[in-house]
């Protein structure tokens, strides 16, 4: 498995921050099959017509990872969490934007389950990898076209340094239709049991490679 860990600043900030780790293997990314690509579009309209009435700050996994941005020292008006953005996105468009096999249906596992989380190109990586809360030095340039700054915010590092973030991951290490070996980090809620989050990764990694063949390995951290 992937040399991985938490640092101890960030389990001092989030006694019960908790991720799941999961390792894929000889994938083929490219467009989702029919038999999902054809019903995202209907759910995320059911998903876009259920925040007319409750607000995307409400929902529980966006409440609660608003929380914990707070609890390191981001502001979660002005950074928001991926998930939180995806839903902001679906409120107003009616659907996220789509790139590939493996991104849609990483957005999908997002909004879904109500929490953040990346993939990234693993051939693009260099172990030993860190999840810890951002210093001075961190930033890189975004999906997004811009620079992320990531003082004060919850942020992954290999040896070259800073690569994603339950923001916004960074171009580096992205996951493209040439992608063969893959990292998922889902940043689970902390309040989630850890049987419940187990059997999340487990079944978000099986529908994984189901969809992108390959084969997979994870672990739950806390």
């Amino acid at each position: 498995m992937l040399e991985i860990s938490i640092s101890s600043s960030l389990k001092d900030a989030v006694n019960d921050f908790k991720i799941g780790v999961i390792h894929y293997q000889n994938i083929v990314v490219d467009t989702l099959p029919p038999l999902i690509g054809d019903r995202l579009p209907l759910y995320y309209e059911t998903i876009q017509l259920s925040l007319q009435e409750h607000p995307v700050s409400e929902v529980p996994g966006v409440a609660e990872w608003r929380s914990i941005f707070k609890k390191v020292g981001t502001d979660p008006s002005r950074y928001r969490p991926s998930q939180e953005a995806l839903l902001r996105k679906i409120k107003k468009d009616g659907v996220p934007h789509f790139v590939h096999s493996a991104v849609d249906l990483i957005n999908f596992f997002s909004v879904q389950h109500g929490i953040p989380m990346g993939i990234y190109d693993l051939d693009h990586l260099s172990e030993p990898i860190q999840i810890t809360i951002g210093s001075d030095q961190d930033s890189y340039p975004g999906l997004n076209g811009r620079v992320m700054h990531l003082s004060g915010k919850i942020v992954s590092v290999d040896r070259t340094g800073a690569f994603g973030s339950p923001i916004v991951d960074s171009k580096r290490t992205c996951v493209t239709e040439q992608t063969t070996n893959a990292l998922q980090i889902v940043y689970i809620r902390p309040s989630m049991e850890l049987e419940e989050a187990k059997q999340l990764i487990q079944k978000m990694a099986e529908m994984f490679t189901q969809v992108h063949g390959g084969n997979h390995e994870w672990k739950l951290m806390n």
